[in-house]
């Protein structure tokens, strides 16, 4: 296999992009989705995340939470005042900070606040705020915080607003469609107009066409996912880990578009059979999207290893550690999708049938 013709394939599949629908598709309906989506919801321009903190004393906390421009800070002058400014979603989350907060976390003394939690907050934000707490915590400290946080939940915990419970919806389309579609329909193209046999005659190998078909809808992919969260304000605190959650979700979802490319003829059989499978693809965003739903339930999908692992970094704040159960299992999934490809191919090459399918 040679990178370079790899390369150049790439490169003509980006060439040719804007004249094919569904590479316009993948680029316009994950951005138009969210726009209506956040716009209908009164989300997109709802500012930023909130805190609010009632400090006996004079905390450096309250400092360095001031003097972050993404962050809403509010003062209040009693522990009773903040619990009804949470209570009545005035704030996020709350913090009551004892007067001596700052002295005993760098003496090292174990200290514990009050945290306050709205329970129709959204999560993104509560992950926001969590995290910087910690860093703001840290930072006076000089070490790992000797803090326990002792968190109550106000009001209706169970409410998970829309926008919630529609991001696992829109990101899946975004992989979706840039993953499986742009390369299944750029394959099918190429076998009904013959070109993949005139590919195939040269010495560009059908598996160097499937790569480079395949990093197309993995780009694709990406960088929608990328537009989408960042759009939904779901980046998190760790955008690194999300970009390469949001490959290895690419490339599972690019998989299954050249094992379809492969297998179907053309593209009325392409679409009735994504059709098909629909329920299959986006069944774990349905129970996001009815919290109710036991979580056990998504699980059979091989698609919730794709958004599970998103949606625990960007809505709960988790840590590599926490998810790498589910990102071995998406590995391995990527492993199995990809070693059919290469039995498919090594069969259908040496039956002559594979350029014409």
């Amino acid at each position: 296999m040679s990178l370079r013709r790899v390369g150049v394939l790439l490169g003509k599949e980006f060439v040719r992009g804007p004249r094919n629908f569904m590479f316009i598709f993948a680029l316009v309906v994950p951005i138009v989705f969210t726009l209506v989506l956040t716009l209908l919801f009164g989300t997109f321009f709802s500012g930023k995340p909130k805190l609010g903190v009632a400090d006996a004393g004079s905390s450096r906390l309250v400092t360095q939470a001031k003097e972050v421009d993404s962050i809403i800070v509010n003062e209040y002058e009693s522990d009773e005042a903040l619990r009804e400014a949470v209570l009545a979603g005035a704030v996020d989350v709350g913090l009551t900070l004892p007067e001596t907060f700052d002295t005993a976390v760098q003496t090292g003394d174990s200290v514990a606040i009050e945290a306050y939690i709205w329970g129709e907050s959204l999560l993104q934000d509560r992950a926001i705020l969590g995290t910087s707490i910690a860093v703001w915590i840290r930072t006076i400290a000089g070490q790992e915080k000797p803090v326990e946080i002792i968190a109550t939940t106000l009001g209706d915990e169970t409410a998970v607003p829309w926008q919630d419970r529609l991001l696992p919806f829109v990101v899946l389309i975004t992989m979706m469609i840039g993953g499986i579609m742009v390369p299944a329909t750029s394959l099918v193209n190429e076998k009904m107009k013959r070109t993949l046999t005139a590919l195939t005659t040269t010495p560009t190998s059908i598996g160097e066409v499937y790569l480079a078909k395949g990093l197309l809808g993995v780009i694709i992919g990406v960088v929608m996912g990328v537009v989408t969260l960042a759009m939904n304000r779901a980046f998190g605190s760790q955008p690194l880990l999300l970009v390469v959650l949001l490959t290895l979700g690419g490339a599972l979802a690019s998989a299954f578009g050249i094992l379809m490319g492969m297998l179907l003829k053309d593209i009325n059989s392409l679409f009735a059979t994504i059709k098909g499978i629909g329920i299959f693809l986006y069944a774990p965003a349905i129970v996001y999207l009815f919290p109710t739903l036991p979580e056990w339930v998504g699980r059979i999908f091989p698609t919730y290893y794709i958004i599970g692992p998103i949606m625990e970094v960007t809505q709960k704040g988790a840590s590599f550690g926490d998810i790498a159960p589910d990102v071995a299992i998406l590995i391995g999934i990527i492993l199995l999708v990809v070693g059919i490809i290469a039995l498919l191919t090594r069969r259908a090459r040496q039956g002559g049938a594979l350029a014409t399918a």
